[in-house]
């Protein structure tokens, strides 16, 4: 081999780790459900990692205020769906990549023939509706949120606890409140805080877990609840068990 032959190859460094299957991740069929600032820097990560067949699913337009933590979005795009600049602009990251864009509410989502599932939401009640869909068909699902400095990661593997299983009363009291960074759609709520670092941190470790379970090693996933903060540079897992009264889990107990 001639001297740096090597770099031609886009993935040669992550072949380098003996686990990792890269093959298997390109010929992924994966769903990121929401396309604001973690589904952008989820899109980002996945096509740079290889991931080639990515469904997104986002019923908002981009606002000014989306544009400090959101990579893919540029001052042309306000008013324009999300996913949709979503798509076209992962294209330009790598030009092999499929990403298709779904101008709609998750809810209306028929499809859910998908490999692994990525939640980028801003609210309880899409995450649930993704979650339960997710269980329904034994497919992986990675939730992540955040707010302000802190976010979480949740990792959602076929039989094992899922989102509804840690859910309690405060959760159900906001359960249709969508926390938008914006104040968009028909709730009214405060605006949540939000900034990139976090944003690029928690999305990061969706794909992350991803490229795990992707490459079969789900044994090395995030086992519960993995919270973040920013502030200190410190994380920690909430372990979690399956709750025997959650519908998700009625057909497996």
């Amino acid at each position: 081999m001639r001297p740096r032959e090597y770099d031609a190859d886009r993935f040669d460094r992550m072949r380098r780790i003996g686990w990792l299957d890269v093959d298997r991740i390109q010929n992924s069929k994966c769903l990121v459900v929401g396309a604001g600032a973690l589904g952008n820097e989820a899109v980002k990560c996945m096509v740079l990692a290889g991931f080639r067949r990515i469904a997104v699913v986002d019923m908002d337009s981009v606002a000014v205020s989306n544009l400090s933590r959101c990579v893919l979005f540029r001052d042309e795009d306000a008013g324009v769906n999300k996913a949709e600049v979503v798509a076209r602009r992962a294209s330009e990251l790598c030009p092999d990549a499929c990403v298709a864009p779904l101008a709609s509410k998750v809810q209306e989502l028929k499809d859910w023939d998908y490999d692994i599932v990525f939640g980028c939401l801003d609210n309880i009640s899409a995450r649930l509706h993704t979650n339960s869909h997710a269980c329904f068909h034994g497919i992986p699902y990675i939730d992540g949120g955040t707010d302000g400095f802190r976010g979480k990661v949740q990792v959602v593997l076929p039989g094992g606890p899922c989102l509804e299983c840690a859910v309690n009363k405060s959760h159900m009291r906001v359960l249709d409140s969508r926390f938008s960074c914006t104040g968009g759609g028909t709730v009214f709520v405060p605006k949540a805080a939000a900034e990139i670092t976090t944003a690029s941190v928690i999305a990061a470790m969706q794909v992350r877990e991803a490229i795990k379970i992707l490459s079969g090693k789900s044994d090395l996933c995030i086992r519960g609840i993995c919270y973040y903060n920013g502030e200190s540079c410190e994380s920690d897992t909430l372990t979690l068990s399956v709750d025997p009264a959650c519908p998700n889990h009625e057909e497996t107990l």
